[in-house]
């Protein structure tokens, strides 16, 4: 990486970014793996450290094979942590000196300033990282950390052991003064501290000196600590989560699409006739989108819980492989990615609702189709624009084939019994 100076003129100065991310967790296991917007916690991480031009290196602190993987798949270094650190008792600041000093070893360089990122702030930007490294390398602090403003009123149990009688920190509560009238309150934000070298190895310590406060967007504050706040990050990644232009999926990217089929293919309606028969709609784009696919070679596979006749037709009218009535569809997933030879991340998975969730956190790009579930949007890396039925397979084949798809005339509806 290019090392990021204070000033033009001045020698650069290396920026270094841990991640602690152990394997073990009481309240949400294997959290660090957990995926928010289809990523996991850990690789979010990585990537907004990647971001920030003032990082130039970023090191990953763990003690979990699996967490080793998908960060070093991510972009990031991994440092090995020791047992000795690597326990519920152990601080963040011992796992970022040991990083440091296992990093300063390797890369055979020193750092000059140190920054500990915490992947259980899924919504944290590259901007606030960036301006936390400022902070110290331009603007001479000697700490920084992120906060958001608060104005709520914070109160304590004056005696645990009684509950219910409570005295006011930040206010007195006889007195209730408008939020205009009342000092600004400044959270902690728990997502990003930057320190300068010397003196965190002097003080042992993420505090010390001045330290100055990197003011980040409240909306996007939120600590993943049990299961609670997991699926409120699920939920608020496809309001929060902006898609960068160029981040969604390319040829490049992906060495395989493994399509769901009832909501993804169709508008997730059956039609039955007065003799029973049931039909459904699909739309010929995405029959114009998978042939195109199937042109530039990208292997195609229809998965679907359904055993339905309709299924089959429809493979088979796409010239497509299918693997339907299968109760497991993550371990059917699983099964074919190793005889085809494709490693799981390489692969595109689209799909629609909750039975869709264990491939999507199987795979390297999860992909809802526009009307999906909540559960699904939020666990998805990209979504479509339009829903499943109306074109949305074609929009995909359209982010890995390029502008070739748009030449294609207009599709409409066609159909299929049961």
């Amino acid at each position: 990486m290019t090392h990021w100076p204070a000033d033009p003129g001045d020698p650069p100065r290396r920026v270094l970014a841990v991640i602690p991310a152990r394997g073990g967790s009481k309240g949400v296991p294997a959290k660090n793996l957990a995926p928010v917007g289809g990523v996991p916690l850990v690789a979010r991480a990585v990537r907004a450290c990647l971001a920030a031009p003032a990082v130039t290196d970023v090191v990953v602190s763990t003690d979990d094979a699996a967490v080793a993987t998908a960060a070093r798949a991510a972009g990031a270094e991994v440092v090995t942590r020791p047992a000795a650190i690597a326990g519920d008792t152990a601080t963040s600041e011992a796992a970022v000196l040991h990083a440091l000093d296992a990093f300063e070893e390797r890369a055979h360089a020193a750092v000059d300033v140190v920054l500990l990122v915490q992947c259980t702030s899924p919504f944290l930007l590259a901007d606030d990282i960036g301006r936390v490294a400022e902070a110290v390398v331009r603007d001479g602090s000697d700490t920084a950390v992120t906060v958001a403003p608060f104005h709520g009123f914070v109160w304590r149990d004056d005696d645990p052991a009684e509950p219910g009688t409570g005295s006011g920190v930040n206010h007195d509560k006889a007195v209730r003064p408008r939020r205009q009238d009342r000092p600004q309150d400044l959270l902690e934000t728990g997502a990003a501290y930057a320190m300068e070298v010397t003196g965190f190895r002097a003080h042992g310590h993420r505090f010390f000196g001045r330290t100055e406060l990197v003011r980040t967007d409240p909306a996007r504050v939120l600590e993943i600590d049990d299961p609670h706040d997991l699926a409120r990050a699920r939920a608020l990644a496809p309001l929060l989560d902006t898609v960068p232009v160029g981040a969604l999926p390319t040829r490049d990217d992906v060495d395989a699409v493994v399509l769901d089929f009832d909501g993804t293919q169709t508008d997730d309606r059956v039609l039955i006739d007065t003799d029973g028969r049931e039909f459904v709609s699909v739309h010929r784009g995405d029959g114009l989108g998978i042939a195109a696919l199937r042109r530039a070679g990208v292997p195609t596979l229809i998965l679907s819980t359904e055993q339905n006749p309709v299924v089959a037709a429809r493979a088979r009218k796409l010239r497509l492989p299918v693997l339907h009535g299968i109760d497991r569809k993550d371990l059917a997933l699983k099964q074919w990615c190793e005889e085809q030879g494709i490693a799981p991340e390489r692969v595109l998975y689209a799909g629609n609702d909750v039975n869709d969730l264990p491939c999507l956190a199987l795979v390297g790009w999860p992909v809802a189709v526009a009307d999906a579930h909540d559960a699904v949007r939020g666990a998805a890396r990209a979504v479509t624009t339009v829903p499943g039925g109306y074109g949305a397979i074609r929009e995909i084949a359209g982010w890995l084939l390029g502008p070739s798809l748009d030449s294609l005339p207009d599709p409409v509806p066609t159909s299929h019994s049961k």
